[in-house]
């Protein structure tokens, strides 16, 4: 180990006994460690799956990304050109096990960090793993993923239904459904994709039970992507945008008020700041205009084996999917820090820590209008800036 009282040692290589935890082997994980390592500080990931890219391979098979290539890439290595322009899941996958390998990132798999905490001289973080392990660390980066635990809301009778229920994360094609009658809950991306892929796999009837009306974009007009407009928007006042959105809407999207889609009363991007993305158009207008896919009002309850609509509806479909998104469930891991907020997302993003919490980063736990892997990329180097800045101050602090 180098002498810490050297003064040619870097500051980064003063700290190798304790290196920067990156919890999670996705995307911003992957990214973070990289842009670490970039800055000569060692970066050891913990992935609690045996492969990287878990969250990804089990995703629906029909998956590609809605943001470009270009766009989507991390830091130090571009996405082949011959995935294309949407890139498909496998070849995320694929990507991401590539990233790891060309980076010779350090990473450790079969590994659940449960618990973080601060050592008790304050200096560091320890992290409380399976098997026993305790590892402390003089940072650490967060990024166990924004879809990470499925979230199904408690509908009264859901327990007692006899009916076949599933989660949207359990949903890989259309091919077990064949036939059926599906309703699919929830209009965000992947309930309006899960809905179109079984309306063109052979599903007999599809329903799609809608609370809110989405707002729908295009993927790509006239070759313009619509994640190009969001980046160039993204630090543009709320309203202003939300002004901007409308006519554009009114232009490239038809109205579907007449199949039960009105159009949104808020704007686009006051959605997107609450939380709610817009819905990227790979299907589901064509499928609702030719009556493929159903719109129903939103699920109220669970009865005598029946789907129960909030306009009074009853159904009996042979499959029920809940595609009604998923928590970040860090609450165990970092809730009694106080560094989250009443919705369990952290209080500090990218390269800024919580007040109290210095050293400690997160990443990923947003969905900005603007991609998410491209917000990624930009965290990571964000995140490698502030722990190398951090680095050379507690170095600056040890007597000679």
């Amino acid at each position: 180990m180098a002498d810490s009282s050297d003064p040619s040692v870097s500051p980064t290589e003063r700290f190798a006994d304790r290196p920067v935890y990156v919890i999670g082997g996705g995307p911003g994980g992957l990214a973070a460690a990289y842009a670490l390592r970039a800055r000569g500080v060692r970066a050891i990931v913990l992935e609690k799956s045996d492969r990287v890219g878990a969250s990804w391979r089990r995703h629906y098979d029909r998956l590609h990304l809605h943001t470009t290539r270009r766009l989507s890439a991390l830091p130090g290595l571009a996405i082949p050109r011959r995935f294309g322009r949407w890139v498909a899941r496998d070849d995320v996958v694929r990507y991401l096990e590539k990233y790891a390998e060309h980076h010779r990132l350090e990473i450790v798999t079969g590994v659940e960090v449960s618990r973080i905490e601060r050592t008790a001289d304050g200096t560091g973080w320890l992290l409380h793993a399976s098997g026993g392990r305790e590892l402390t660390g003089g940072a650490v980066v967060v990024a166990t993923g924004f879809n990470h635990t499925p979230r199904v809301p408690g509908w009264p009778g859901l327990e007692e239904y006899g009916g076949r229920f599933l989660h949207a994360g359990e949903y890989r094609n259309a091919e077990p459904y064949a036939g059926q009658d599906v309703l699919v809950v929830g209009v965000g991306n992947t309930g309006a994709e899960i809905a179109v892929d079984l309306a063109e796999g052979g599903a007999a009837r599809v329903r799609l039970a809608v609370r809110t009306a989405p707002h729908i974009v295009r993927r790509s007009t006239a070759g313009w992507a619509a994640q190009y407009t969001g980046v160039l928007v993204r630090r543009l006042p709320v309203g202003f945008v939300d002004r901007l959105a409308r006519p554009m809407a009114r232009i490239s999207v038809p109205d579907l008020s007449a199949h039960g889609l009105p159009r949104p009363d808020t704007g686009l991007y006051t959605r997107c700041k609450a939380g709610s993305i817009a819905v990227q158009d790979v299907g589901i207008i064509d499928a609702v205009r030719k009556d493929r896919v159903g719109i129903v009002a939103a699920v109220e309850a669970f009865e005598e084996g029946k789907v129960v609509l909030a306009d009074g509806t009853r159904m009996s479909p042979d499959t029920v999917i809940a595609a009604t998104g998923y928590t970040r469930a860090l609450e165990a891991l970092v809730g009694h820090l106080g560094v989250l907020d009443e919705q369990g997302r952290p209080v500090a993003q990218g390269g800024r820590t919580p007040q109290h919490a210095p050293d400690l980063y997160f990443t990923g736990y947003t969905n900005p209008i603007s991609g998410m892997l491209r917000e990624l990329a930009l965290d990571a180097e964000k995140i490698a800036k502030a722990v190398a800045r951090s680095a050379a101050g507690k170095a600056s602090r040890i007597p000679g």
